[in-house]
């Protein structure tokens, strides 16, 4: 088996004695991991200067066994901590140099602890790029393009997306990966902005208040009652699925 430098395994035995992998050979040893990636993002990555295969007389890009662990450590970052590419392009660098760099906690939460409360995003104040975000969750332009079109992710006025518009990419582009488009998410995100306004009425008094105190109060109690909705929200989604299908 094939290990990556962050511990994850994928089937390496085409290149176990040493022999150089064509692109097609790679992303086939990739997706039994990373089902989303392409020929075309494994090209991005390497303009990026992620990996650097090596390049026949012909031109053909032929990648040694270390190539393919790179590309799973990066995937993997990208995946799970939805690091920039300029953050994943340093971790790489002090790897090379034998100075590893902790990195922060996984951002994916597994489905069954949706009842226990969202989770803060990861790197809160992280923004990232159009091309970082369409890299991170293996989207192209023209679906980037869509789901902006239905409000469901959103740039700032700098052009850059934040780590909430990063992990609702994230689980956008993994439902489309179950047939679900943005326009079957309309009625999620209508509903969405329904029960933050059921927040903001609760909340409002208390930033109209005059005391600081009570206002600064207004922020977490926002936070508690958003946690209180998603709660109710995944417990009546799974209830509903499980009086239908079972």
């Amino acid at each position: 088996m094939l290990r990556t430098p962050s511990g994850g395994a994928g089937n390496g035995t085409a290149a176990a004695d040493g022999r150089l992998l064509s692109i097609g050979a790679v992303l086939n040893q990739l997706r039994d991991e990373f089902p989303e990636v392409t020929i075309s993002k494994i090209r991005f990555l390497e303009a990026e200067g992620l990996v650097e295969p090596q390049r026949t007389p012909s031109g053909y890009r032929k990648f040694a066994v270390r190539d393919v662990e790179r590309l799973g450590h990066v995937l993997r970052m990208q995946r799970d901590h939805y690091l920039p590419l300029k953050v994943i392009r340093e971790h790489l660098d002090a790897l090379d140099r034998g100075e590893p760099i902790p990195l922060p906690a996984p951002a994916d939460q597994p489905a069954r602890d949706l009842l226990d409360g969202p989770a803060e995003p990861e790197a809160p104040g992280l923004r990232i790029g159009r091309t970082e975000l369409i890299a991170a969750t293996g989207a192209d332009e023209e679906e980037l393009a869509q789901w902006e079109s239905y409000g469901l992710v959103e740039a700032g006025p700098d052009g850059d997306y934040d780590a909430e518009s990063v992990n609702i990419a994230k689980i956008v582009a993994d439902l489309g990966r179950f047939g679900l488009e943005p326009r079957h998410l309309r009625a999620v995100k209508a509903a969405a902005e329904r029960e933050a306004g059921l927040v903001e009425q609760v909340v409002a008094p208390l930033r109209r208040h005059r005391n600081p105190q009570t206002r600064a109060h207004a922020e977490s109690t926002a936070r508690e009652l958003a946690a209180l909705s998603v709660r109710l929200h995944a417990a009546l989604v799974q209830s509903a699925v499980r009086v239908r299908l079972f």
